[in-house]
């Protein structure tokens, strides 16, 4: 193995389920018996075979994400922690993240985090309208995530992110410039924002296509974008992936490894990985995962190689999105050609041997991507 080597922790608990949620998460209801005490017991056996299988190799990154890892409490994250201390030795340095929910953290829960060693907080905000965070299914108050940031702030996290959603049906553009505003005036050094994206099988899914909310609008959401990047500029943060914005130094090195070639174990119900040239992912139910466990095996419900060919495929898709961009000797001489293209038509700009998106192309990266590969 070389590079980057991270580790993915999934948590699958939530309160409720968000309308527009597609992410492997249980309610109360839907747990069947699974609670956090078991997923944790079977979550430090998964790391002890993680750890057979990849040695004692050094994680740089650590990720806890869900779901709702704030559910967790501060004694069981910590714990969750201490179980890739067990088995991996963490680099010096190493960045600890986890995901919160705004309604599910308190000074005294992010207090516990810092001492337990993580290092950065990403809280799920989206929005400080309150109709667009009815129409999100959201439960915390428009407030409640700048509340969370400046605890997180005053607790010692060294990196603090709000995550945004735009797009959704009802917000106007001056939400978004009050809710880009806020997250600004928090003192987070990264912000992350996300194009609202109607998933089949959820309820906002099944809302658009009873004609209860419309669809999200592509020409708004490009207007949404440039203003959100415009606020941010302005105000120090620089893109360095299309959908991330960061203050100097506050990058996420965990998402960058997934961006960059890095690799990773995915530990947890549904969590995928990718090792050596091979993703896997893992059975989604907390209970199949668990009776995997206690086996004795590796709880993966499917798994592929990736030969040469998907491995470039995958780089250029992920690299592009990058502001450090992608190397043109990455590319096929026919793929070299349509990137001229590109650069002819104002999508992406040469700066040295590396392709890198314009202020366009980003609004436009996916179909670019396409372009480029076809």
């Amino acid at each position: 193995m070389t590079g980057a080597f991270g580790i993915y922790v999934h948590v699958p608990f939530c309160a409720t389920r968000c309308g527009y949620c597609d992410f492997n998460t249980y309610t109360p209801a839907e747990l069947g018996g699974a609670n956090p005490d078991g997923w944790l017991a079977a979550l430090r056996t998964e790391l002890e075979l993680a750890a057979g299988r990849v040695g004692a190799r050094p994680v740089d990154t650590v990720f806890v994400g869900g779901g709702t890892p704030s559910m967790l409490g501060g004694q069981r994250l910590a714990a969750v922690l201490e179980a890739i201390r067990a088995n991996f030795p963490l680099a010096a340095g190493a960045e600890v993240t986890t995901e919160a929910n705004p309604e599910s953290t308190s000074p005294e829960l992010l207090a516990e985090l810092r001492t337990a060693g993580f290092t950065r907080l990403s809280l799920g905000m989206q929005s400080t309208a309150p109709h667009v965070l009815a129409a999100l299914d959201r439960v915390h108050s428009p407030g409640r995530a700048l509340a969370a940031a400046a605890d997180a702030r005053a607790a010692g996290f060294e990196h603090v992110n709000l995550d945004l959603i735009y797009g959704t049906p009802g917000e106007t553009d001056d939400d978004l410039r009050r809710s880009v505003d806020a997250a600004i005036g928090a003192g987070v050094d990264h912000v992350s924002a996300y194009a609202l994206v109607v998933e089949d099988g959820t309820a906002l899914a099944r809302r658009v296509r009873r004609g209860e909310l419309p669809a999200p609008d592509d020409d708004v959401l490009a207007a949404r974008y440039e203003l959100l990047d415009e606020r941010l500029s302005a105000a120090g943060f620089e893109w360095y992936e299309v959908s991330n914005w960061s203050r100097p130094g506050g990058e996420c090195r965990h998402n960058l490894g997934y961006w960059d070639g890095g690799q990773w174990w995915g530990a947890g119900p549904g969590a995928h990985g990718y090792v050596d040239g091979v993703r896997w992912w893992n059975v989604k139910h907390p209970n199949a995962y668990a009776q995997a466990l206690a086996e004795g095996r590796l709880p993966v419900a499917d798994s592929e190689g990736l030969d040469d060919a998907a491995r470039h495929v995958e780089d250029v898709m992920l690299r592009l999105r990058l502001r450090q961009g992608l190397p043109v000797a990455a590319l096929s001489a026919a793929e070299a050609a349509r990137a001229d293209v590109a650069v002819t038509d104002g999508l992406v700009a040469r700066r040295a041997d590396r392709l890198v998106l314009t202020d366009h192309g980003r609004l436009l990266a996916d179909a670019v991507v396409r372009d480029l590969l076809d």
